[in-house]
């Protein structure tokens, strides 16, 4: 059976720019009910009246730059750069227990609702900071987090980026059948468990890194969120972002997210894949542009979101 790279599981840009303006990035401390979450705002020379995004990060180790250790791609960076150069204020930001935002909590004392509330926070910073226009751009986990954010802050429109539409055990079930279908059975039976709220003690040691105890309780309140029901709920513009090129989550999600709410905008970018670059389908050079910093970000990627923004 081939190894298993779980790196590009979901647990877990170049664009001309038409005019420039003066920018600038410091790092902002972002303070929440007992922890600090430090970020880099980029901020634009219209100030507080210019619209401004924030970042949500995917899955996993994942830093405001959109690094960790299996993946040195600097999308985020790259992203809020080149929306800068197009008037586009942004605050990206480390997630607790990532880059230099510490936390006293352990992986097992962590829920998803903890994701939420660090975009929440992020929200409430910027308004007191007198930004008005705020936009979430959700990328991959990202994505359902901030369809949940946008539910409890009162935000202008939503960007879900390369997010799922089915719950995370299928969308894992379908990656790890596609990748190391010997896992499979075992897959599903612990997800069926942890999906009815019980730990599982009792897995093969290879699924460690994915379904060790201390992720468990994490796993267990993400798989009680249904992307379709969640942005089914959404009443702000909203645009659906996908790459024909994705190799971690399907157009078909997409497609899903769309269905379940027809009112938002959904574009696909033809050969983008899940960090926002130009890549083959094949997966070992796909897989390749995740650790190349210095690839541009796809050329398409730019126009559609300064378009949506900026409309």
């Amino acid at each position: 059976m081939k190894h298993l790279n779980w790196s590009i599981l979901v647990v877990m840009i170049f664009s001309i720019p038409l005019f420039s303006i003066a920018q600038k990035e410091k790092e902002v401390k972002v303070k929440m009910e007992d922890e600090i979450l430090y970020g880099s705002l980029i901020s634009v020379s219209e100030k507080s009246k210019a619209p401004v995004v924030i970042i949500i990060p995917g899955s996993g180790p994942t830093d405001r730059n959109g690094n960790s250790m299996m993946v040195q791609a600097n999308s985020y960076r790259m992203l809020a750069e080149e929306l800068a150069e197009h008037g586009i204020a942004s605050l990206r930001y480390d997630k607790l227990m990532v880059g230099k935002s510490k936390s006293d909590k352990s992986e097992g004392d962590l829920r998803f609702q903890d994701n939420v509330d660090q975009v929440n926070a992020c929200i409430d910073y910027l308004k007191k900071k007198k930004y008005t226009n705020i936009i979430l751009i959700g990328h991959s986990e990202g994505s359902l987090i901030g369809m949940l954010a946008s539910q409890q802050r009162e935000v202008n429109k939503f960007i879900s980026f390369a997010g799922t539409g089915r719950s995370i055990d299928e969308v894992l079930i379908e990656q790890i059948t596609a990748q190391s279908p010997g896992y499979t059975e075992e897959v599903k039976r612990i997800l069926k468990k942890l999906k009815k709220g019980e730990e599982v003690d009792d897995f093969n040691t290879d699924l460690a890194s994915l379904f060790r105890k201390s992720v468990q309780p994490y796993l267990i309140s993400w798989l009680k969120y249904s992307p379709q029901e969640e942005i089914q709920k959404l009443n702000i513009p909203t645009l659906i972002l996908h790459g024909t090129s994705d190799i971690q989550v399907s157009e078909e999600d997409a497609v899903l997210q769309h269905e379940a709410n027809p009112e938002a905008e959904l574009k696909i970018i033809d050969g983008m894949n899940h960090i926002f670059k130009a890549a083959s389908e094949n997966r070992e050079e796909n897989i390749q542009t995740y650790l190349n910093p210095k690839l541009p970000l796809h050329e398409e990627l730019i126009p559609v979101l300064t378009g949506f923004i900026l409309e």
